[in-house]
């Protein structure tokens, strides 16, 4: 297996649909709702760059596991559902401390998915998403959707106050904070591969600063070796 150059990590509560994103993303395909056992992973080759996504877990008992998995990660993906509103509110809660360890330059997407649900769907479908979300919700009511897109805006600039970050020199909200439908595919290429194009300097930036392949021997000292003997 490539060894990544970089780590994306996608966050947040169970059902908001991570894997399916992911799923969407990877296998151009919609998967029904699979509830993931602590985490997994896919490598995606962007570019000549190899870039590794991982899925976690949203139950809380493997809530534990999540600081681990964003353990020096590039990009974070917080997911939550536009339907919910507590699923946003859990982002913030729940989710935001495991950030403690990714990296301290590390980039951060927030994602409302399952926007087909909603009763603005047939506006934010598109038309390539259109006719297939036409099938699947045939008979079935939309609702109305609990969080707005200025939701998500403020959590970003929560967040950046948080990991005490310049509003000036990081992305803007209105780049970062995304809409999304994994059933129909609505935006999803395009939050992967926005974040895949911002991470590109960053792998540059840390190759560039890698460590020395020189080796120092101004300050080798020989080691010292005791003589042995076997019989005198």
């Amino acid at each position: 297996m490539k060894k990544p150059d970089v780590k994306i990590v996608l966050l947040g509560d169970m059902n908001v649909g991570k894997t399916s994103l992911l799923h969407r993303y990877m296998e151009r395909r919609f998967q029904e709702t699979v509830s993931t056992v602590g985490g997994a992973f896919y490598l995606k080759q962007w570019r000549s760059y190899n870039i590794s996504i991982w899925d976690t877990a949203g139950r809380e008992q493997f809530h534990g596991l999540g600081s681990m998995y964003c353990r020096g990660a590039t990009a974070i993906i917080l997911t939550y559902d536009v339907n919910h509103l507590q699923s946003l509110v859990e982002l913030e809660d729940r989710f935001l401390s495991l950030t403690d360890t990714a990296s301290t330059d590390c980039l951060f997407a927030i994602v409302g998915n399952k926007i087909d649900l909603t009763d603005e769907g047939d506006a934010e479908g598109g038309a390539e998403g259109l006719k297939e979300q036409g099938k699947a919700l045939s008979g079935r009511a939309r609702a109305s959707r609990r969080v707005r897109l200025d939701d998500a805006v403020a959590l970003y600039k929560k967040i950046l106050k948080y990991r005490m970050l310049d509003e000036k020199e990081v992305p803007a909200a209105e780049e970062m904070c995304f809409e999304t439908s994994a059933k129909t595919g609505y935006n999803v290429d395009h939050v992967f591969e926005t974040l895949f194009d911002m991470v590109v300097p960053i792998i540059l930036r840390q190759r560039a600063e890698g460590p020395s392949q020189t080796v120092d021997i101004t300050n080798y000292k020989p080691v010292k070796r005791t003589q042995s003997r076997c019989c005198d």
